[in-house]
């Protein structure tokens, strides 16, 4: 179970849509969305805020962009930063933005849009520690899949 869940995404749709199955799954308590990545940077500042337990982060968006983001956040918190679970969570399927995410050393995993049920069941097991993170190989292993299963439905 998760209990409080982030969504950083310029999309109001995706985080619509993602709510939606947020909450049929019934794994996440309370779901806290942003549109704009510092704002969601000023919420991480805040005393009085909720721990949050996992962070979907979508790279691609104006004004400051998912990488961006992870950099002011580990300037801002350090190490405390470090101990949310972040998933990049994308649209891209690009190599660069995968071994970018990887070198980081916050990003736990690379899931490509949209956000599924395996993919929240996924996170829910690695904060209660049933399952270790995907490396970054492992990431472009699903990756592939992933662009296999478009290509397919085309």
């Amino acid at each position: 179970m998760i209990d409080c869940l982030m969504m950083i995404d310029d999309s109001e749709i995706d985080q619509r849509l993602f709510k939606r199955l947020i909450g049929r799954s019934g794994l996440v308590r309370e779901t806290i969305g942003f549109t704009m990545a510092e704002e969601a940077l000023d919420h991480l500042a805040r005393t009085d805020r909720k721990a949050v337990d996992a962070i979907l982060l979508d790279i691609n968006m104006p004004r400051m962009n998912g990488f961006e983001f992870l950099e002011a956040a580990k300037a801002r918190f350090g190490d405390n930063f470090a101990r949310v679970v972040v998933v990049m969570l994308t649209t891209s399927l690009a190599e660069q933005d995968v071994q970018r995410a990887a070198a980081t050393g916050v990003v736990t995993d690379y899931f490509n849009k949209p956000l599924t049920l395996h993919h929240l069941e996924h996170l829910c097991a690695i904060l209660g520690g049933t399952q270790t993170p995907a490396s970054p190989e492992d990431w472009q292993v699903h990756r592939q899949r992933e662009m296999l299963r478009r290509t397919a439905g085309r």
